[in-house]
C-alpha cells in the first residue's frame, strides 16, 4: 500500500519483473532440473510417463494425483515390479508434483497401506548384484582378445574393479581425469552420486602385481591403442574397428560384462543377478578379507553409509566367520 499527497492509502501495483530477473528465474528452474543425476532423471521421465499414460486409461488427473489413484496404480503394477521399482514410480510421482509446486504426500495411508499391504503379499527378496572378486575378474579379462574392443573391455572391466566404480563413474572418465605416476594412477572423478554438487573426489589406484590383470597396464594400452589425448576414455568401436568420439553409455558397459561374461562361461546364483555393480561389491569384499578397516575401504569406494558398506562385508562373512566353525561337527 502507498499515500498519496492527501494521504489516501492506494493499493500499491505490483512490480513488472524486469528481464534480468526473468533470466534468473529461468536460470533457477534450469538448475533445479539439474540436481538429480542424468540416469535419475531419464528414469524419472520414462515412470512419470508410464504413470500419465496409466492415469488417461483410467481416467484420472495424473495433476495432482489423488492419493487413491496413486494407490491403484501402485496395486496394478505390484505382480510385476520389485519393491525398488515401485519405490521409484513412487518418487518420480513426488518429483513431477514438487517440481510444480503441488502438493504430496508419499506417506498419505492410503498409499503406505497400500505399499505395505503389496510388500507382505509380494514376498520377493532383492536381487543382489553378485560380488565379482578377482577369481572371476581373471576369467574376464582372459576372455577378452587382444583387439581394440578387447582392450578397452580389459581396461574397463579392471579399472571398474580396481576404483570400485559405478557405471556412470566409469563412461564419465575423460583423459584430462587421469594422471599417471611411477606407482599407478590418481584418478580424478568430478561427479558422482554422492558427490551431486559436482566438488569431485580423487582416487589412487596402485599397478598390480600380475600384468594380466593391472588396470593401470590394461588402460596405458587401451589409451595408447585407441590413440586417446584428450575427452572420453571408453568409447564405442564400431565392427569396421572405428573407434567414435563420444564416451560409451552406462547400459553399454552392462553389455560388456554379460558378453564378456558368456564367453568365460562365468554365472552367479540363484537369486543374485550379473551387474557391473557386482565389480564394486566385489572390491568390498577382497578388501575386507585383505584386512582392509572400514574407513580404508569407505574411502576408497565414496560410501556415506557405513551400514550400506558393512552389507557388503556381511555378504563376505557369512560363511568365512560363520559361528558354526565353534563347533564340533
Amino acid at each position: 500500500m502507498a499515500a498519496d499527497r492527501t494521504g489516501a492509502v492506494t493499493p500499491t501495483q505490483p512490480s513488472p519483473i524486469l528481464p534480468a530477473a526473468a533470466e534468473a528465474l529461468a536460470a533457477a528452474r534450469a538448475y533445479a532440473g539439474d540436481a538429480l543425476a542424468p540416469e535419475t532423471r531419464r528414469a524419472y521421465a520414462a515412470d512419470w510417463a508410464h504413470f500419465t499414460a496409466w492415469c488417461q486409461q483410467a481416467g484420472c488427473a495424473p495433476l495432482p494425483a489423488e492419493p487413491a489413484a496413486v494407490a491403484a496404480y501402485l496395486a496394478a503394477l505390484a505382480p510385476l515390479y520389485s519393491r525398488a521399482a515401485l519405490e521409484r514410480r513412487l518418487a518420480a510421482i513426488g518429483q513431477a508434483h514438487r517440481l510444480r509446486e503441488l502438493p504430496w504426500s508419499a506417506g498419505h495411508p492410503a498409499i503406505r497401506s497400500t505399499l505395505r499391504g503389496i510388500h507382505r503379499t509380494h514376498r520377493r527378496r532383492p536381487r543382489q548384484a553378485a560380488a565379482l572378486t578377482s577369481a572371476e575378474l581373471r576369467r574376464l579379462v582372459a576372455a577378452c582378445g587382444h583387439d581394440l574392443t578387447g582392450l578397452r573391455d580389459r581396461a574397463l572391466l579392471l579399472l571398474g574393479f580396481a576404483g570400485a566404480l559405478r557405471r556412470s563413474e566409469l563412461v564419465g572418465i575423460a583423459r584430462e581425469h587421469l594422471r599417471f605416476t611411477e606407482s599407478g594412477l590418481r584418478l580424478l572423478l568430478p561427479q558422482s552420486k554422492t558427490d551431486q554438487e559436482g566438488q569431485g573426489v580423487e582416487l589412487g589406484i596402485t599397478r598390480g602385481r600380475r600384468a594380466e590383470t593391472c588396470p593401470i597396464r590394461a588402460l596405458e594400452a587401451w589409451l595408447e591403442a585407441s590413440a586417446c589425448r584428450f575427452g572420453p576414455v571408453f568409447r564405442k568401436v564400431d565392427r569396421w574397428g572405428n573407434i567414435e568420439h563420444r564416451a560409451l553409455g552406462g547400459d553399454a558397459v552392462r553389455d560388456i560384462l554379460r558378453r564378456r561374461a558368456a564367453v568365460a562361461g562365468i554365472t552367479v546364483p540363484s537369486g543374485e543377478r550379473l551387474s557391473p555393480h557386482g565389480l564394486r561389491a566385489g572390491f568390498v569384499t577382497e578388501a575386507y578379507m585383505a584386512g582392509a578397516r572400514d574407513e580404508q575401504v569407505m574411502d576408497h569406494t565414496r560410501h556415506r553409509d557405513l551400514k550400506t558398506m558393512r552389507g557388503y562385508v556381511r555378504r563376505a562373512k557369512l560363511v568365512t566367520e560363520s559361528a558354526t566353525k565353534l563347533l564340533d561337527l
